[in-house]
């Protein structure tokens, strides 16, 4: 007999996902704790009346966390190593020039 190890995430009595990783239930929980947090503040605006509407931006912008952040100026994009070394190679070629 094979045991298996389950982590359920769920919210108000309501399954929503199961993994079997601690941390990927933990990141799910926490970006429905976002989403949750969102979903707030766009009911107090009234840009979103459509509650279905308003729940599926809130999942979107929770889900695209790292983009939003990103666009707010809050963290910067990360450089791909390849241009770093262009960036570093093309420097050394105009202090040479």
């Amino acid at each position: 007999m094979a045991v298996i190890v389950k982590y359920v995430v769920e919210r108000n009595g309501e399954e929503k996902m199961t993994f079997t990783s601690k941390a990927e239930a933990d990141a799910y929980d926490k970006m429905l704790d976002m989403a949750d947090e969102l979903f707030e503040l766009l009911g107090k605006s009234d840009l979103v009346e459509d509650e279905g509407k308003q729940e599926e931006l809130a999942m979107y912008l929770a889900k695209n966390k790292e983009e939003v952040l990103y666009a707010l100026g809050a963290k910067r994009k990360p450089v791909p190593k390849k241009a770093k070394k262009l960036e570093a190679v093309e420097d050394a070629e105009e202090d040479a020039a």
